[in-house]
């Protein structure tokens, strides 16, 4: 019996790029005698009904095709499932990708990597928000300044990646100021102001920025980064540390790592895996091990 696997596209993703790649790796799948079933969603919610429904079918695999929103829409439909999921990104973070190891070389290459079945475990995070709704996420919850510019970056007309994030970081910082923050990691609470909080599952967010640096997406505990009250001069000159993972270890900067996150703040809407969640409190638990990743690096 042929493989069977799911393409879920976002046509519009990457100035189009996605469609275009889709189209490649749909025919190379084929060539290689796979059938191919594919999704294309025109909004979140679409997408995220199709990769419940992509995921009811049993498919060898469900391939994404799109930006670590795209992916966070296909989570919710395969987490716990056992179904693996591919990432081939076209987005402009890519952060979910970079993760797992991006793949390299033709549509073909990439293809033959799908079909070789090879996955890992690796953990995600269980979401409650305070409406009652639940989402998994993969990579990072943002929470306060970084969410706010999260939230500008989005209304670019066009994505470019990092520097989008860092032009928007500017354009936010007119803006800056602290937030009372109450943090419950496993019962140890951190209650003072600070400018922000990350809740990572993966080491970064915003094209590569290693807002969690330690963070390892399967060993069963979330990464937490709370930035400290600083101005608006010390933030700014604390902020490119954050490309290495080095800003970990400034006094302004307190890490925790737990299973359990319970985040309370004035601070709007908070932001996981690039996409708009909602505003605390928020509460998030590992669920280990709750999703197969399929390995396309060679």
């Amino acid at each position: 019996m042929p493989p069977h696997i799911a393409l879920l596209v976002n046509p519009r993703s990457g100035r189009r790029r996605a469609a275009v790649t889709a189209v490649r790796l749909k025919d190379a799948l084929r060539e290689a005698g796979a059938h191919v079933h594919v999704y294309g969603g025109d909004s979140a919610s679409d997408s995220r009904r199709l990769a419940r429904l992509a995921a009811a079918d049993r498919p060898d695999a469900l391939v994404v095709v799109g930006g670590d929103g795209l992916v966070h829409q296909a989570l919710q439909g395969v987490v716990g499932t056992g179904v693996p999921l591919a990432v081939v990104p076209t987005g402009t973070g890519n952060d979910v990708a970079r993760a797992f190891g991006l793949p390299c070389g033709s549509a073909r290459d990439v293809a033959a990597a799908i079909l070789r079945g090879r996955t890992r475990g690796a953990d995600t995070v269980r979401l409650s928000l305070a409406d009652g709704t639940r989402r998994h996420y993969l990579s990072v919850l943002a929470c306060g300044f970084d969410a706010r510019v999260n939230e500008r970056v989005n209304s670019f007309r066009f994505g470019i990646g990092r520097a989008g994030y860092v032009l928007g970081l500017l354009a936010e910082l007119r803006s800056l100021r602290p937030l009372d923050y109450e943090i419950d990691v496993d019962g140890h609470v951190i209650s003072e102001p600070g400018m922000l909080v990350a809740v990572g599952n993966t080491s970064s967010y915003g094209g590569g920025m290693r807002v969690c640096a330690g963070a390892r997406p399967d060993d069963g505990l979330l990464d937490v980064v709370f930035v400290r009250e600083c101005s608006r001069n010390r933030f700014l000159r604390l902020f490119p540390r954050v490309f290495d993972g080095s800003h970990v270890d400034l006094d302004e900067v307190v890490v925790a790592r737990g299973r359990s996150v319970t985040v309370r703040a004035d601070a709007g809407a908070a932001y996981a895996d690039g996409e708009r969640m909602g505003e605390p409190p928020l509460v998030c638990e590992v669920a280990p091990i709750s999703v197969e990743i399929l390995e396309l690096t060679s």
